[in-house]
């Protein structure tokens, strides 16, 4: 058997023990998506927003890539922050980090990862750069690649700030909250580490006018 069947296997499995609990929680689940929360989290197989936060399918809406980076180039993340601020109206939206990112751990070094990868990992490195003098001073490298994954975390909470999606909503509706948060894989807990409220005064040149 391929690895790749076995996840059909188990996913029949997973149906089947689901209609048995409750025989409407698929007609249910397909009527209705009412989520609270964006969740904007790391492509690593080992942070499942669902898992980690004991959320059931259709409480959190979910966009990942590599860092839980909020890029203003991205138009996959602005697509997935439109529609969930603007049409689904979430209350919360979440950028969450966690200890241990082989993203960041990659930025924090010299290597040559070729062209999309370099691009990618320089929104990291410029957040080093940012915060280069506090980060230098910290001798031990996992301590240091911690702080700098919360540092991340805090930066795209106010990428998020910047846009005119949350402004917009923060003008119309007073939501969401913007929140970082970083997962530790050692023990499973999530640290939040950073908060923005709705209409947060920011830098006046990020702020947009006729919203």
């Amino acid at each position: 058997m391929h690895s790749y069947e076995k996840l059909l296997i188990d996913n029949k499995a997973w149906a089947t023990e689901k209609k048995e609990l409750d025989p409407e929680y698929f007609t249910n689940l397909s009527n209705l998506q009412t989520p609270e929360f964006l969740w904007i989290g790391c492509s690593d197989s080992r942070v499942p927003a669902n898992q980690i936060t004991g959320t059931q399918p259709g409480e959190i809406f979910v966009h990942r890539n590599i860092a839980n980076l909020v890029v203003d180039t991205d138009t996959n993340l602005f697509a997935v922050l439109d529609y969930a601020v603007t049409h689904l109206q979430v209350k919360h939206v979440i950028v969450c980090g966690h200890y241990g990112c082989g993203g960041v751990k990659a930025a924090m070094g010299n290597a040559d990862y070729k062209d999309v990868l370099n691009m990618w990992l320089r929104n990291i490195k410029d957040v080093y750069a940012h915060n280069q003098k506090e980060l230098d001073a910290i001798g031990e490298e996992e301590t240091r690649a911690e702080r700098l994954v919360d540092l991340i975390v805090k930066q795209q909470v106010i990428n998020l700030a910047k846009t005119s999606v949350i402004q917009r909503a923060w003008k119309n509706r007073q939501a969401p909250a913007l929140h970082g948060w970083v997962y530790g894989l050692k023990d499973g807990l999530i640290n939040p580490v950073f908060e923005l409220k709705p209409n947060t005064p920011i830098d006046h040149i990020y702020t947009y006018e006729n919203l």
